[in-house]
């Protein structure tokens, strides 16, 4: 299969980079990113696109599916318009670019909570994204969605705080639904959906994400 991949250069989506470039399944990997990566393998294709104007890659965007890891934070991103540019916009473009050359297959990184009617403003953007993506009709169509992840030397102070909290009530048998899950275990899963999963939707909650 050939996979394609917007987000790659995050923690997840190099996580997913790697598994899908030791998976034998995967004879060819493309990621779309603003700057070179440094990583050569070779089933690895870089594309260097500017993500606010798709079309002028859209010819390379073709497979048999595409991963997308891409998301930012409120604070990276600066602003609610920002952030939604980045989390909403881009997937849309390119999933939209993707359908009309045909891929088949969509897998999305979304988020624990995503709902279009959320009062959250991050909950609610992820699940508009999601209604969006589902409009285009993909044939194969999955949905993650984790909670709190664990990255490789995090330098978010939140994200380490929450994640020894979290850890401390599931080892007293409180929240274990909402445990935290390394971002390499998503990666793991996300790279064998579309290989065991049939046509049609499909969204895993992040309980089951550990059992997938």
């Amino acid at each position: 299969m050939k996979a394609l991949i917007i987000g790659a250069t995050g923690a997840t989506g190099k996580d997913l980079t790697e598994a899908l470039l030791q998976d034998n399944d995967y004879t060819e990997v493309v990621v779309f990113v603003r700057k070179a990566t440094g990583i050569s393998h070779p089933k690895l294709s870089e594309i260097i696109a500017d993500f606010d104007n798709l079309e002028t890659v859209a010819g390379q965007i073709n497979g048999d599916v595409w991963f997308s890891c891409l998301g930012s934070t409120l604070k990276t991103a600066g602003s609610k318009e920002k952030q939604w540019a980045i989390d909403y916009d881009i997937p849309v473009r390119f999933a939209t670019i993707a359908r009309r050359n045909g891929v088949n297959s969509a897998v999305l990184l979304s988020s624990y909570g995503a709902a279009a009617k959320s009062k959250m403003f991050y909950s609610m953007m992820k699940g508009k994204l999601e209604e969006a993506i589902a409009e285009l009709s993909f044939g194969q169509y999955i949905i993650f969605r984790p909670g709190l992840l664990l990255r490789k030397n995090t330098d978010r102070m939140g994200e380490r705080v929450a994640a020894t909290l979290l850890h401390f009530v599931n080892t007293i048998g409180l929240l274990r639904k909402l445990r935290p899950m390394p971002t390499s275990l998503l990666a793991a899963k996300l790279a064998k959906a579309p290989k065991v999963l049939g046509n049609g939707k499909h969204i895993i909650e992040l309980n089951g994400i550990f059992s997938f």
